[in-house]
This record gives structure tokens, C-alpha cells and sequence, in this order.
């Protein structure tokens, strides 16, 4: 394996020494961008293509975490700088990232508040999962506890301070995410009064977005090869593969940084591109979760060598792409370089982190194409076939993460095709009513048992 070293690492006398030897400028830019999420997603993406916009030196980012300020402070520690190590089937790369200038706690409102109210900011970016939406659009009367009320409590500021209008980018896993985000945000500003919902429906545009680059979890292995590569101690690197690609559609009242630079695409229709990420890569992503662990595998690179989970892959794949039109999609090319991706081994991208959160993402990922697949007359296997195994998964571990794990709970205590039918109204009480549906996702139980072929 090859090591390259990190970019940054000059001798240029108007450079700080920071991380050991690795160099950054002295002066940081200004906070321009406010984030919610702060994670290794946004990390990774988001703030690098700010890195590598022609401008990146006129755009900081101030960025809150979610659930706990742990992310925080360990960045806090080093300045906001991290590590982002691009690893390629062969070999590692190293580039110190510094367009993140401010790390803080999610809970500190009153920052994000300033923040979020001052003149300067200009873009608010979102990395906040899937299940952050919908538990946020049954909320009318919001408490500052969530990532959507968050935003709401630091729009009511920007209202109060007369700062003028600004743009939300989500960047999460939801189709057409940024009405999606306008229409929680205002429901939940209509929770405290009409004045403000109107205020940010005439002053906020709200962005969609496809973005897409795989960002497994850091490991403590992952610490210690930064720190024998580089010969600094960093201990928030993020690990990611080579490939990146960001999509955008929506207005900027206030400016944007120049992510154009570094690949990213403006487009009038966002829909197909968001189409082509969620049912082929995320959908993809999802039935190897379920199917590779029912067979013993926990990385995706693992459950692609496996030809009964490679298989079912292609075959949701075929499914999907029947409701992907327009050559500019370039699905062929799309699906092989999705090959090539989830079969860089050096990626641990594990399975348990993509199974998170079920509910919420096979909505998304499996329904739109099992119900064309029925509108057009034919059966949906394919994507029936995820369904499957999310519920032959969820019936064999006592272990998993999602927004109805109670009621997931519930669907477990019960037997044959009433539990399928208990999972299915989870994703989709109409579907749950159709017996033909519930037959077939019953039949498709137990393809992915570990001793199947």
C-alpha cells in the first residue's frame, strides 16, 4: 500500500504549524456557513468541497452537532482541523482540512442563534438523517431539542436582527429534500406564530440536493495510521473513498461558495439524479445491510463477493433502472462504478451502520420501485426481495437502531404472515391492506438464510 503525504505540508512562512507538521493558513476565513449534523458525512463532503471552492477563502463554516457535543469538543481541541484520508484500492492520501472554523455543541443555541442571525452567514447546510424529518414534521409547537427547531429558534433570530434572506441546503437521503425541509421548517414556525412562517417562506429558499461519497466509521486502526503517516496525533480523521459527487438545485439569495470548483453540479430538475442515488447506491446499500448479515457478512465489500447477495442486487437493480430515463443518467456507466465502489475492500463500510433507521430509509429506497414495478404490471421481486430481509433481519436481532423500534418490536412477537403484514404497515398501511403484497414478501422470507444458495 502507498501513503501519500498530506497536502498542506510546506514550508510557506504564512502558514501556521498545525497537527505536527502539516500547515494551514494563518488566517481563517470568515464563519459564512452554518452547519447542523456535524458529522464524518459532512466532514467529508460538504466542508471539503468548501475546502476546494476558488473562493474557499471567503467561506467558514460554524458547524453544531447533533445528538451529543462529543464531535465537538474533540475537534475544538485541534483548531477545527482534521484529517481526511482518501482511500483508494491501493493506496492512502492525506489532506488536512481546515474550512470548518468553529466546532460547537448542537444544544448551544444561543451560538447558533448569533450565528444563524448574523449579516455575514449566508448558507445553512443540513446533514441530519432521513428520520430527523419526519419526526420534526409531527411537531407544532417546537422545543430547541431538535436539529429542524434548532434551525427554527435561529431563523426567529435572523428575523429579529433584520439580517435579510439565506439559503438551507439539506444534504441528506430524502427525496426532493429541500421542500421537504421547507415544509417542516414552516410547520414548525407556524407552531410559535404566522409571522415568522411567512417571514421564512418569503426570505428563505430552501435547496435540494443528491449528494454522494461513501464515509464509513473512523476506527482507532484509522487514528493510528494517520499518526504513522503524517507523524501528527489527529484524533478526528475521517476516512473516505476517492469518489465524490454533489448536486444542487435551488437559489442562493446570498451567495454560495464556488463548489462548482470542486465538481459539484447546478441543475434545474434534481429528481432523476436523486432517483438514480437513492434507489441504486442507497437501495443497493440497504438490501446488502439486511441480506449480507442474515449470510454472515458485516462490510458491503464482503456481501458483493457473495454471489447470492450480488444477485439480488442486480436484480432490484434491473427493476429500478426501468424508472431511471434520460441518457444524461448514464445508468450502465453508474452501476459499474457502483460495483467498482462497494468492492474497494479497503472501505470498511459496515452493514450494522447502513441498517440503522429502516423505517425511514426503505420508504425512500424500496417502495417507490416495488409500486412502479406493480403500476407497470409486473411483480416488484426485486425490490420486494429488500423488504424481505429487513424483516427476516429485524425478526433474528435484538440489537438495531430505528424511529419505531417499539412498534418493530411488537411485529417480532407475533407469527407468519401476521408479523410480515405488522412490518410491512410500518413502511406503508395501504400496502400492509393488499394481500398479494403481503403473500409475496412473506414467500421471499428466508432467501438470504446463511446456508441458502
Amino acid at each position: 500500500m502507498n501513503n501519500k503525504k498530506p497536502k498542506n505540508a510546506d514550508s510557506d512562512p504564512n502558514l501556521l504549524p498545525v497537527l505536527g507538521r502539516t500547515r494551514i493558513p494563518l488566517l481563517k476565513p470568515p464563519v459564512r456557513i452554518v452547519h447542523l449534523g456535524l458529522g464524518a458525512f459532512h466532514r467529508s463532503h460538504q466542508a471539503w468541497y468548501t475546502q476546494h471552492a476558488g473562493d474557499s477563502a471567503d467561506w467558514g463554516i460554524a458547524a453544531f452537532t447533533g445528538r451529543r457535543p462529543d464531535a465537538a469538543r474533540v475537534l475544538e481541541a485541534q483548531d477545527s482541523l482534521f484529517t481526511l484520508v482518501e482511500r483508494s484500492s491501493s493506496e492512502d492520501t492525506f489532506e488536512v482540512v481546515g474550512s470548518i472554523v468553529e466546532a460547537a455543541d448542537g444544544a448551544d443555541i444561543g451560538r447558533l442563534a448569533e450565528l444563524v442571525a448574523a449579516p455575514s452567514t449566508s448558507v445553512i447546510t443540513l446533514t441530519i438523517t432521513e428520520a430527523a424529518y419526519a419526526a420534526d414534521s409531527s411537531t407544532r409547537r417546537p422545543a430547541p431539542t431538535t436539529p429542524l427547531s434548532r434551525l427554527v429558534t435561529g431563523l426567529a433570530a435572523r428575523k429579529d436582527a433584520g439580517a435579510g434572506p439565506l439559503a438551507v441546503v439539506s444534504c441528506d437521503n430524502v427525496a426532493d429534500n429541500g421542500n421537504v425541509a421547507r415544509h417542516a421548517v414552516l410547520a414548525l414556525a407556524r407552531g410559535l406564530n404566522t409571522e415568522l412562517a411567512d417571514w421564512i417562506d418569503v426570505n428563505v429558499s430552501f435547496v435540494s440536493t443528491s449528494v454522494d461519497r461513501i464515509t464509513p466509521r473512523t476506527t482507532t486502526e484509522d487514528i493510528e495510521l494517520v499518526a504513522e503517516a503524517c507523524g501528527y496525533r489527529d484524533s478526528a480523521p475521517v476516512i473516505t473513498e476517492p469518489f465524490h459527487n454533489w448536486i444542487l438545485c435551488g437559489d442562493f439569495p446570498a451567495g454560495r461558495p464556488r463548489w462548482e470548483d470542486a465538481g459539484a453540479v447546478f441543475v434545474d430538475d434534481i429528481g432523476p439524479y436523486e432517483n438514480r442515488k437513492l434507489w441504486l447506491l442507497n437501495g443497493a446499500h440497504s438490501l446488502l445491510a439486511y441480506a449480507g448479515q442474515l449470510r454472515g457478512h458485516s462490510t458491503v465489500a464482503q456481501a458483493l463477493e457473495d454471489a447470492v447477495c450480488l444477485g439480488a442486487v442486480e436484480a432490484f437493480w434491473d427493476e429500478a433502472a426501468a424508472h431511471l430515463h434520460g441518457d444524461h443518467l448514464n445508468i450502465p456507466e453508474y452501476r459499474q462504478a457502483l460495483l467498482e465502489r462497494f468492492g474497494n475492500g479497503r472501505i470498511a463500510h459496515h452493514l450494522s451502520q447502513i441498517a440503522m433507521d429502516g423505517t425511514t430509509k426503505l420508504r425512500m429506497r424500496a417502495l417507490p420501485v416495488l409500486n412502479a414495478e406493480r403500476a407497470a404490471g409486473r411483480s416488484g421481486d426485486g425490490a420486494a426481495r429488500m423488504i424481505a430481509a429487513w424483516i427476516e433481519y429485524l425478526s433474528a436481532t435484538a440489537e438495531f437502531q430505528d424511529p419505531l423500534a417499539a412498534d418493530i418490536r411488537k411485529a417480532t412477537n407475533l407469527n407468519g404472515e401476521q408479523r410480515t403484514a405488522a412490518f410491512i404497515g410500518l413502511l406503508s398501511p395501504d400496502l400492509a391492506n393488499d394481500s398479494e403484497v403481503r403473500s409475496q414478501i412473506y414467500r421471499l422470507q428466508g432467501l438470504f438464510s446463511a446456508n441458502s444458495n
